[in-house]
């Protein structure tokens, strides 16, 4: 018995249109975001400070201490980085531009025939919150 259709889960790009609201929400998103990563590097080194310390005594097992924390500053201070490259992008974002903002999935039937490009390519545009758009 062949089978005439089949029912598939594909993603669905969720789209943003920018607008004042949306931006000023990512800029203070990310401007937190900021914040709260600046504070965890203080304390991160604060606390690096301390085991650096302890870890004097034992000259042994400086270099490899030393190592360790240098390399949780820097996965600490690139990510950081990152972060605030985005916080400026977000600071340049003109109002009606459309910005990722997530995937969804849905459920679709597939026959023979279906153009699976275009069932992969489907988006949901939105606008402070609310759907304006479908796009396949």
């Amino acid at each position: 018995m062949a089978i005439e259709s089949m029912l598939l889960r594909v993603p669905v790009a969720i789209k943003a249109k920018v607008t004042e609201d949306l931006k000023l929400k990512i800029i203070a998103d990310l401007e937190n975001t900021v914040k709260e990563m600046k504070l965890d590097i203080e304390q991160f080194d604060f606390q690096a400070k301390q085991v650096m310390n302890q870890a004097a005594n034992d000259l042994q097992s400086l270099p490899d201490v030393r190592r360790q924390i240098d390399f949780e500053r820097k996965k600490r201070t690139d990510a950081l980085q990152e972060a605030e490259e985005k916080l400026e992008r977000a600071r340049n974002l003109e109002l009606g531009q459309e910005v990722g903002h997530g995937n969804l999935e849905r459920t679709v039937e597939v026959k023979i025939g279906t153009n699976l490009e275009t069932l992969m390519g489907a988006e949901i545009l939105t606008e402070d919150g609310k759907v304006i758009a479908f796009r396949e």
